[in-house]
């Protein structure tokens, strides 16, 4: 006893020891930043002391911080679609994590397994007679994909510098979402210093301009560093310059080297002192001011290059960051940030939101103390709410822009060369969930770039429906990357054929919003078709003694990620004729038939889908228990609150279940999620408040909004898993505006979901199907005046709690009443209609 007792005394003095060494900023073991070697990690130290307690700094969507960031999911994003970094705020040390969208480990190649069409009859008839294991180890030797994974999204490196401030007073560092610039502010030696960061998607740069209002009192050191695959040199052409030079290391089967290779470039401008270059360090001295202009870039050829079949690029990074720098440096500072900000606020100023007075003592606590006070309370107040929804509209801005890669599972943002889950697309629901607010919250050039991930993926999806399938048309599994991977991946949960006909939702979504019939017959169309020429080559008839005899369903089939008992006690994934399967099917048909129809083409194909709709079986209620059935067989489930709710896809994003046209449908879905739990990881607390804003219950939608805020909220309000996943985020802000705003069932339903805690506000720039944009001012519960701006000539159906009268231009609009609470009227493109209650 006396031994242990030693033992975990030595413990406790070596932790505290440690910890002293990490949180004593005075200790004289921890190196400034350019000196620091071994692992990069989540964490940084900052050898700074700070004193004084800073104000607010004001402004509406505000993120703000009273100390530097002390691990990653601290730092503040910018990005610019293509380039991004982690802001982490250090004083004596700072740290800027970059990262470059194209930077992915891998390669294209051909993973598609031969074994696969052979084996998938015998596969079929196991699940028919209910051999389910059997039909999991067959297909776990024979349909798995060769490689059965893909490799990492990976950091383009770090930038690190140390200054000679030690100590500091009123510390601040804040991120203003309406100009995408991070600030950092603090005083020393009656100095006041401060720092301004941003990613220009205008110059393609990230530029960090270092200020203070004294002159010739900024000096500092940085270098670039990365954990492996690189290298830091002084620039040959440029003295103000350093290069992080790499590649990575993978070869193919032929030893062949098949990396990436990539750049990255800092350049000081100083104004008065010295700037030198030596040994991979940049040393500023004794500056009134300085400008960092960053670059980054690889040789990835980009998603139109690989859609039409080019794999391989010869373009030279360097000469590209060099470029770019070279281009930028010939535009002021302050012509830089101008034309940044114009470029954010062409985008994130279409919308604004207001849901309720927040008292002043909250506005003056840091965003990291409003988070604590949520989550200690259980209700997050009015404005960090309202921030968290513009949050995730500044993130997609930032993550996904035309031309570039579309956000992946950390956006843009990742410190790691292995990252979680690899930071794919993962395409049983995460990579869909990123674009959930595109439309809806009026960023729809910010869906592209999925888009373009699409159509690089037809050609490869086309190899595998038929290599693996002896199908038709195009299929994508459970994940994907830059590099067209489109068979199963990471275990037998990957057998997951899904991904393509969900994916295809996106670019109807796009039309039905813009009513764009170009961009219907040219980009969305042939997508949709491709994917539901592989459905309905997949679907199989189900046999007689089945319980579904005569219909047509899927086979294999899995419950993405989930798990059920077998009659016996077994757990099993594999069945045939899952519930998601048949809701998205359902989708894809149903919308494949409506777009044929809106371009009066295809009747053939049109009715080939409407027969195959006639042939699915209905979604089934449990007797047991009165909920949704997850699996064709009321199986009971291994884990009653799985994070994942595949089976409620009907209700949203799908638009199968209503509690209008359906009503024991949506019934059996409040009971299932009422089952599921009001907790799980973030992104499945966002996706459920999505569903209980489609069962309008406000009340319901806004506890899991709460739950999501408090349990599911990093200090930088990024979403956790945990980890860090980005689209609980994006899952957030589109159940946000969910609440605000329906428009999927054919008709604009203004608050049909708001909850008591938002009694009085407004909402501006919202999107509705149909081509409107809609400003709602609301107060005590219900619709006090509405605008409806048609981009369209459309008739727009309105739902509303209380009777409205209709203008235009102050004139009366005819209107008629189709039902309680709607108005009906023809509305001219490019008109404005304003809906006023109590008339």
């Amino acid at each position: 006893m006396k031994n242990k007792y030693l033992l975990f005394l030595f413990f406790l003095i070596f932790f505290a020891e440690s910890y002293s060494q990490v949180n004593d900023k005075n200790a004289s073991d921890i190196l400034s930043a350019i000196l620091r070697s071994g692992k990069i990690t989540s964490e940084w130290v900052d050898r700074a002391i700070l004193t004084g307690r800073s104000s607010s700094p004001g402004g509406k969507y505000i993120l703000w911080y009273r100390e530097p960031a002390r691990i990653w999911e601290e730092a503040l994003p910018i990005g610019n679609g293509r380039l991004g970094a982690m802001i982490f705020g250090g004083v004596a040390d700072e740290r800027i994590q970059l990262n470059e969208s194209t930077l992915w480990d891998g390669y294209p190649l051909d993973p598609n397994n031969p074994k696969s069409l052979k084996a998938l009859p015998e596969i079929q008839s196991l699940l028919f007679e209910n051999r389910n294991n059997e039909a999991v180890a067959l297909a776990g030797k024979t349909m798995m994909g060769l490689p059965s994974g893909i490799k990492s999204y990976q950091s383009l490196g770090e930038l690190w510098f140390n200054t000679p401030v030690i100590n500091a007073s009123d510390y601040i560092r804040s991120l203003d979402l309406s100009t995408a610039i991070v600030t950092t502010k603090y005083g020393s030696g009656g100095i006041e210093y401060t720092r301004e960061s941003f990613a220009s998607s205008a110059d393609g740069v990230i530029v960090v301009q270092f200020t203070a209002d004294k002159k010739n009192k900024i000096s500092f050191s940085l270098t670039l560093k990365r954990e492996q695959d690189a290298v830091c040199l002084t620039d040959s052409v440029d003295p103000q310059s350093l290069i992080l030079r790499g590649q990575l290391p993978i070869k193919d089967g032929q030893g062949i080297p098949r990396g990436l290779r990539f750049a990255a470039q800092v350049k000081a401008v100083a104004t008065g002192g010295k700037v030198t270059v030596s040994d991979g360090v940049l040393v500023v001295n004794n500056a009134t001011s300085v400008i960092l202009y960053i670059a980054g870039a690889t040789n990835y050829p980009g998603l139109k290059s690989i859609a039409s079949g080019i794999y391989s690029s010869s373009a030279n990074p360097e000469q590209i960051c060099a470029e770019t720098i070279e281009k930028a440096t010939s535009k002021s500072y302050a012509r830089i940030k101008a034309d940044h900000i114009t470029a954010h606020q062409h985008l994130f100023n279409r919308m604004d939101l207001q849901l309720g007075i927040v008292p002043d003592s909250l506005l003056s606590l840091p965003t990291n103390e409003r988070l604590k006070r949520a989550k200690d309370t259980g209700c997050p107040d009015a404005g960090l709410v309202a921030t968290y929804f513009q949050y995730g509209r500044y993130l997609l801005i930032s993550s996904s822009r035309p031309g570039g890669m579309p956000a992946n599972l950390q956006g843009l943002w990742s410190w790691q060369m292995n990252a979680p889950w690899n930071a794919d697309y993962h395409t049983n629901i995460n990579i869909q969930m990123n674009y959930w607010p595109a439309e809806v919250c009026n960023l729809a050039e910010c869906h592209e770039p999925l888009f373009d991930l699409m159509d690089s993926l037809v050609e490869p999806g086309s190899r595998t429906a038929k290599v693996q399938y002896g199908a038709g048309g195009w299929v994508v599994h459970h994940l994907t990357d830059p590099f067209g991977f489109t068979a199963p991946a990471d275990g037998v949960q990957g057998i997951w054929p899904m991904g393509a006909a969900w994916l295809c939702q996106h670019p109807y979504e796009h039309y039905l919003f813009s009513g764009d019939k170009e961009f219907l017959a040219k980009r969305a169309y042939p997508l949709m078709k491709g994917a539901a020429r592989f459905m309905l080559d997949y679907l199989v008839e189900a046999p007689a003694g089945t319980s579904v005899a005569g219909k047509l369903v899927t086979n294999p089939s899995v419950s993405p990620e989930n798990t059920f008992l077998l009659p016996d006690g077994r757990r099993a994934s594999f069945t045939y004729g899952c519930t998601m399967d048949l809701e998205i099917i359902h989708d894809l048909l149903t919308n494949c038939v409506e777009a044929a129809t809106a371009l009066n083409t295809d009747a053939d194909f049109r009715a080939e889908c409407a027969a195959a709709l006639e042939r699915l079986p209905p979604l089934q209620i449990s007797k047991n228990d009165g909920r949704l059935q997850e699996w064709i067989e009321d199986y009971r489930e291994t884990e009653r609150q799985h994070r994942h709710v595949s089976h409620l896809f009907g209700l949203h994003p799908g638009r199968e279940i209503s509690i209008a046209t359906t009503p024991e449908l949506a019934a059996a879905a409040r009971k299932t999620l009422e089952a599921r739990g009001d907790g799980g990881t973030g992104w499945s607390m966002a996706w459920k408040v999505n569903f209980w804003a489609r069962l309008q219950d406000g009340d319901h939608a806004n506890l899991m909004l709460n739950n999501l805020l408090r349990n599911g909220t990093l200090p930088n309000l990024f979403d956790t898993h945990s980890p860090f996943q980005i689209d609980g985020n994006f899952g957030g802000t589109a159940g946000i505006a969910e609440m605000l705003i329906q428009s999927h069932a054919g008709e604009i339903h203004l608050l049909p979901a708001l909850p008591k805690a938002w009694a009085a506000g407004h909402v501006n720039g919202l999107r509705a199907r149909g081509g409107f944009e809609v400003d709602i001012n609301w107060s005590g519960g219900a619709v006090v005046d509405a605008r409806l701006k048609a981009s369209l000539a459309n008739r727009a159906r309105v739902r509303t709690a209380v009777p409205v009268a209709v203008t235009c231009a102050g004139q009366p609009v005819a209107i008629t009443r189709p039902g309680p609470q709607l108005v009906e009227f023809v509305a001219e493109a490019g008109k404005t209609y304003e809906l006023r209650a109590g008339q």
